[in-house]
């Protein structure tokens, strides 16, 4: 595809947009003149990057740029969105005092100081427009939105359209033929109905509402005890706010006759402020407005400045090629490949590159019994091409070249056959969106994926913890493109068909988007590692960790469905026994799992304390409101708990796994979730295996379903208390390391610095105490939470947290130390230099940043237990090999591998293992204490933990 400047790039309309686009150009063709003028609100452009964007990007100087970044991103956005625009202007407020302060000087009195961290960010807001050569305009005393409707009245004077960029009520008034609005974060155009929706009037009267309404943002008082829809009733009435104030006398209701007499005057005054002044003189014409080429120097410059790597990687300002998606797919050069001289020509294609881009096309999600529909390769931007394999449907209309009903395409064995040295070759690389559903897919038609790289662990590893890593998004968030969604193509609900029946017409268009996508965001993803510090994280543990977990998921695990079935038969009888036992309790039959009867026994028949009602008006019976119950002494809200348990572990567990047992294998094949936890912890689905309930007896019951194959044995193997470890060594706490290099009970210890007892004969319940403090510190555990915790008085758990801290001082340095890393950059980083953001720790909302300080707490602990035993895994697979050991890595769960090994190498395989954890930090990180690692062994899971 030929190459384009940034504004050729950004001014191609989305697929989604082309109806934007129509009607944006529907307006007076003036001869000579402007036919369309877009306006940007600027302001507005701003607050919305800042609040959508978290606090995480700085320049070099440190001054903070994320707000600057979003606001560029929407600007390109709608720039490509409204194509070939006539004239374009972004709008700013001048700072300082406007005409309203004259005719009201407590105009926005009431708005809070701007935050520290955006007031920079403004000015380089401003400085980005001028880089990309779009008019900037504001005006000392006057507010954009007096600009926009000045602006917007001499266009309409002059013929020519006028698209306000703005979702701001202010500039709804402004709305006319000939003058419509478009919402900046979906592109929606906002017309006249939308405006009447709103405030129950059109637009040429909603400075009326607006005037009896007031305005609490910006300081308009209007009339008290007037309403929006009590303003608008009295506005259809009326007419206007004059002829309302006229009439008064009217007016049925004593109270608001009277306020509207009383604040007749405070009326008028309002609408002096909502009204827009349109008639400003402009320092401006509509030709100095016609949209311009920015300098691509000048631009380069200014990106460089601020450290935009991405968006230097974006844009083309060398004149060379361009990693903008292409907006369509006929633009993009998508080639639907039917023939095997056609596929040998794109094979040669990427191997002379020396790197593609690939995505399989199945039937299913589930990558064990998912078949093999097709593959799409890309080898540059806009380049790519869809391969049918396995195509049955009949529909694909002019492509269906056969005449037999199903779509012509390539011999499935013989295309795997070509493909198989380009897939598994060493000189090429294979670029992918989650590659690991493709490796665990080929693997079953004996293809290897090698080597590759991953757009989405790429993502997860620069930008962990600030939003969701899917192609979806990530395409959205760097790129400003919509991708063409799923059910598109394959339609929603009962007419949902799979891949194979999808014509290829619609298979072409999403399957080649899909690689091409992936090989623009490898793009712009790989080359921010190195100057982001990430290239270790991503080459030591990420990558080389995908093809670990290819092959466990390829494993799995064996599962006996006679056990799973006598369980879920024993909790059924169990639930029965509880039922009982709370209907007796109650007084009453009624169900158990209906929230809304329950909290009615609770708190209305019952009487009991502490209630609190939900968004439904229903009380709230969630576990915490029980449980608080519970530690009050009342049996009911107890049994109910006991009984909530049990149902989750039949349904959740021993019914639902069941179904999961792989009919071919015999085998329960977990998909691990390697992007999702923040912190770099593993999860996993399909099912969950990570939050089996270890705790209680019930839960650990569940683990007698895992079995070895006959002649196996299954070894478990988890490190011991690591997190505490870790947490002594980060805090450089000395008195914690040593009683780690002396092998102390951790837990005993702490009860004899925080309780003052001896450690000889210390009663289990006071070293339990101590063990839910010893764990609690680390999460960063309130007194409140600690008292929930130990069913204590709140007074007592703070006595004990404070006389933790007095005993262990480097703890609460170490902690505070965090919170303030975090404050300050937006992140904090593990051992091993992961970087995990809390776009939350400076949010006003007090919950939401108590949360984010104990995640700054706790995350550079479990983060680096996390990377550790990824570490560990990563290694394993050569230690045991080297050894000649046939052991297989099955699970992971947190701190706990599980293997399944021949029972004659029991004894080496569990000493290989536990040597490799062990030192798995090692070279990198030299820990103040030592790491130590568990085994255990058994015919079931149950068994060996």
């Amino acid at each position: 595809m030929a190459s384009e400047s940034p504004a050729q790039q950004a001014e191609k309309p989305s697929p989604s947009q082309a109806g934007t686009e129509s009607q944006a150009t529907s307006g007076a063709d003036v001869p000579g003149g402007v036919r369309h003028l877009y306006l940007i609100d600027g302001s507005g452009y701003i607050f919305r990057a800042y609040h959508k964007l978290p606090p995480t990007m700085t320049r070099p100087d440190g001054t903070p740029t994320f707000a600057v970044y979003g606001f560029i991103n929407m600007l390109l956005k709608l720039l490509r969105d409204i194509g070939d625009r006539e004239a374009i202007a972004v709008i700013f407020d001048a700072s300082g005092h406007s005409f309203r302060n004259d005719i009201y000087p407590d105009y926005k009195a009431n708005r809070p100081e701007m935050p520290e961290d955006l007031a920079p960010q403004i000015p380089l807001c401003r400085e980005a427009v001028r880089a990309f050569n779009i008019p900037s305009i504001e005006e000392e005393g006057y507010e954009a939105d007096d600009l926009i409707a000045s602006y917007a009245k001499l266009a309409e004077q002059q013929g020519t359209k006028v698209t306000i960029v703005s979702s701001d009520k202010d500039l709804m008034q402004l709305i006319r033929p000939g003058i419509d609005m478009m919402d900046p974060m979906d592109g929606r155009l906002i017309g006249p109905e939308d405006v009447e929706k709103k405030f129950g009037v059109p637009p040429e009267k909603v400075v009326d509402v607006q005037a009896l309404w007031g305005d609490s943002v910006d300081n308009i008082p209007g009339v008290p005890g007037i309403g929006q829809k009590i303003a608008a009733e009295l506005i259809q009435q009326y007419g206007d706010v004059e002829t309302l104030l006229a009439k008064t006398g009217e007016i049925k209701q004593k109270k608001r006759r009277e306020n509207l007499e009383t604040y007749a005057e405070q009326a008028r005054i309002s609408r002096q402020l909502v009204r827009l002044d349109d008639a400003m003189t402009l320092t401006h014409g509509l030709e100095d407005l016609r949209a311009r080429e920015p300098d691509p120097q000048v631009l380069k410059g200014w990106l460089e400045e601020q450290a935009f790597t991405s968006l230097l990687a974006r844009l083309d300002l060398e004149g060379e090629k361009s990693d903008q998606p292409a907006p369509e797919a006929a633009e993009a050069e998508y080639e639907l490949v039917q023939t095997q001289a056609r596929l040998d020509a794109w094979i040669a294609e990427a191997f002379d590159r020396g790197v593609v881009a690939f995505d399989a096309e199945t039937t299913s999600l589930d990558a064990l019994s998912a078949e093999l529909v097709g593959v799409s390769l890309a080898t540059a931007p806009g380049r790519a091409c869809y391969v049918p394999l396995a195509h049955t449907g009949e529909g694909a209309g002019e492509l269906d070249l056969s005449g037999k009903g199903a779509p012509s395409q390539v011999d499935f064995d013989a295309a795997l056959k070509a493909l198989k040295p380009l897939l598994e070759d060493p000189g090429t690389l294979k670029i992918g969106q989650n590659i690991k559903y493709d490796r665990v897919v080929l693997a079953r038609y004996g293809l290897k994926i090698t080597p590759i790289d991953d757009t989405m662990l790429l993502s997860y590893v620069l930008e962990g913890g600030q939003h969701g890593h899917g192609m979806d998004e990530l395409a959205q968030h760097h790129l400003g493109y919509k991708t063409i969604a799923y059910k598109e193509v394959a339609g929603t609900g009962k007419a949902q068909v799979t891949f194979d029946k999808v014509p290829l017409d619609k298979a072409l268009d999403y399957a080649a988007e899909d690689a091409d996508i992936t090989f623009r965001l490898h793009a712009l993803l790989k080359p921010r590692l190195l100057p982001e510090k990430m290239v270790s994280v991503y080459e030591t543990l990420e990558r080389p960790l995908s093809q670990v977990l290819t092959d466990m998921e390829r494993a799995g695990v064996k599962v006996d469905p006679a056990v799973l079935k006598e369980m879920s038969r024993d909790f059924g009888e169990r639930m029965e026994q509880l039922e009982e036992q709370i209907y007796q309790l109650a007084g009453k039959r009624f169900t158990v799992g209906s929230t809304k009867q329950l909290g009615e026994i609770l708190f209305d028949e019952m009487g009991l304390q502490g209630q609190r009602k939900g968004k439904s008006g229903a009380y709230s019976t969630d576990a915490e409101v029980l449980q608080t119950l519970a530690n009050q002494g009342h049996d009911l809200p107890a049994r109910v708990l006991d009984w909530r348990q049990i149902q989750k572990l039949k349904s959740t567990y021993t019914d639902a796994l069941q179904d999961e047992i792989n009919k071919d294998t015999g085998r329960v094949h977990t998909a691990f979730q390697q992007a999702v936890a923040s912190t770099g912890r593993l999860s996993s689905s399909d099912p969950n295996l990570q939050n089996i309930p270890i705790r209680t007896e019930e839960g650990r019951k569940i683990r007698q379903a895992f079995v070895a194959e006959k002649g196996q044995t299954l070894l478990s193997v988890d490190y011991s208390q690591i997190e505490l470890r870790l947490a002594a060594h980060m805090a450089e706490e000395k008195s914690l390391q040593q009683a780690f290099r002396d092998d102390a009970d951790i837990h005993a210890m702490t009860a004899s610095e925080v309780f003052g007892v001896p450690v000889e004969g210390m009663d289990p319940s006071v070293r339990r105490q101590a063990k839910a403090i010893n764990f609690g510190i680390i999460y960063g555990i309130s007194p409140f939470g600690l008292a929930q915790n130990l069913g204590i008085e709140q007074s007592a758990a703070k006595q004990y947290i404070d006389t933790y801290f007095q005993r262990y001082p480097a703890i609460k340095a170490f902690m505070d130390a965090k919170k303030a890393f975090a404050k300050e950059h937006g992140y904090v980083e593990t051992l091993f230099g992961r970087r995990i953001y809390l776009p939350e720790i400076k949010s006003k909302q007090p919950g939401r940043r108590s949360f984010s300080e104990r995640a700054a707490i706790n995350a550079p602990i479990q983060g680096s237990a996390a990377d550790i035993i990824k570490r560990a895994m990563i290694r394993l697979p050569r230690a045991l090999d080297d050894a000649g050991l046939k052991a297989r890595m099955l699970l992971q769960v947190h701190d706990e591998l599980l293997f399944e090994v021949p029972e004659a190498e029991l004894d080496a395989t569990s000493k290989c293992v536990r040597e490799v954890m062990e030192q798995a930090a090692e070279p990198v990180v030299e820990l103040a204490v030592p790491l130590v690692a568990e085994a255990g062994t058994g015919s079931s899971w149950a068994e060996a933990h």
